[in-house]
């Protein structure tokens, strides 16, 4: 893998300012989208480095065995069904009930998922996309039960991880891995394609303590309708559906929601953010204070270790 060597002294400067106070702005986006040279020794082939190029994702299919993708199943059922033993910062709720939205630092709350943020058919994909050794800046659980899962709205991650987090540039990408099957009824991920290569910058300053109200419902740091109508026009809408055990790797950059999930079929996935280790978070480039440890990892900054042996 040929990686692709960028200078990096001017990462903290704020190339993206966004909760601008008089209106949104677009912009062009000013990194990479990939940052290694494709090479016959890649993990992803030649057509799907373009792909992900062009559009911000890639969906892999048939990565695990089935044996794999059923111990992933089973971990994550013992998860919930023993939520009450997760510490109250890393657990969200769906808005209005006690039903489990969302397990934070995933990794910490199960060995086989820690495994898995660390297995070559992930984090390979991740050191190539991003040029760089990585490390995981955010793990969770995401459930959206039948009948009653809500939506979430559209919206940029790199503009939140940016804003109130402090990661400098768009040198990050997100794996989700499906624990359900997401058909295109249940409330899969919906994206923009092509999306990435524009920065929206929001409106409105960040309240304090903006995540205890953002990860039930988010309304600051999102686009407008007219902005959101305007991409879709031009680019088309996408659902990245798929079996349990697929893989979906979105550019930290591209726009993306999910309808609400009132089909009697849950949906649940993992899902990894992966930043490169040259793009740690520092001071937050617009937000009083850096949020909690448990959406973004601010200790100490180690390459993961990568694994290739068998997750069952």
């Amino acid at each position: 893998m040929n990686v692709m060597h960028h200078d990096t002294q001017f990462a903290a400067q704020d190339i993206y300012p966004t909760r601008l106070a008089d209106a949104e702005k677009r912009m062009p986006r000013q990194d990479p989208v990939i940052w290694s040279d494709w090479s016959d020794d890649a993990p992803i082939t030649r057509d799907e480095a373009a792909g992900y190029e062009r559009d911000g994702y890639l969906i892999r299919r048939d990565l695990f065995t089935a044996d794999e993708v059923r111990s992933l199943i089973a971990a994550s059922a013992d998860i919930r069904a023993d939520a009450s033993a997760i510490r109250a910062e890393d657990l969200v709720t769906e808005p209005g009930t006690d039903a489990v939205r969302t397990i934070f630092r995933l990794d910490d709350h199960s060995d086989i998922f820690a495994r898995l943020a660390r297995d070559a058919r992930l984090a390979e994909t991740a050191r190539f996309l991003l040029g760089d050794e990585v490390y995981l800046h955010q793990s969770r659980l995401n459930y959206k039960p039948g009948f009653t899962g809500k939506e979430f709205y559209w919206h940029s991650d790199f503009e939140t991880w940016h804003a109130e987090d402090g990661m400098p540039r768009m040198r990050a990408v997100s794996a989700s891995v499906l624990l359900t099957d997401n058909s295109a009824l249940n409330g899969p991920l919906m994206l923009i394609p092509g999306s990435h290569r524009e920065f929206i910058a929001c409106k409105g300053e960040t309240p304090a303590d903006n995540h205890k109200s953002s990860l039930k419902k988010q309304e600051i740091g999102v686009p407008s309708r007219e902005i959101l109508e305007s991409l879709a026009t031009q680019h088309g809408l996408d659902a990245a559906t798929g079996s349990a055990g697929t893989v979906i790797f979105f550019e930290c950059n591209t726009l993306h929601a999910s309808n609400g999930n009132v089909t009697p079929f849950p949906r649940s996935n993992a899902f990894f953010v992966y930043n490169a280790v040259s793009n740690a978070v520092q001071a937050p480039f617009a937000a009083p204070r850096p949020r909690p440890a448990f959406l973004s990892h601010r200790g100490r900054i180690e390459p993961l270790k990568i694994h290739r042996d068998s997750l069952a």
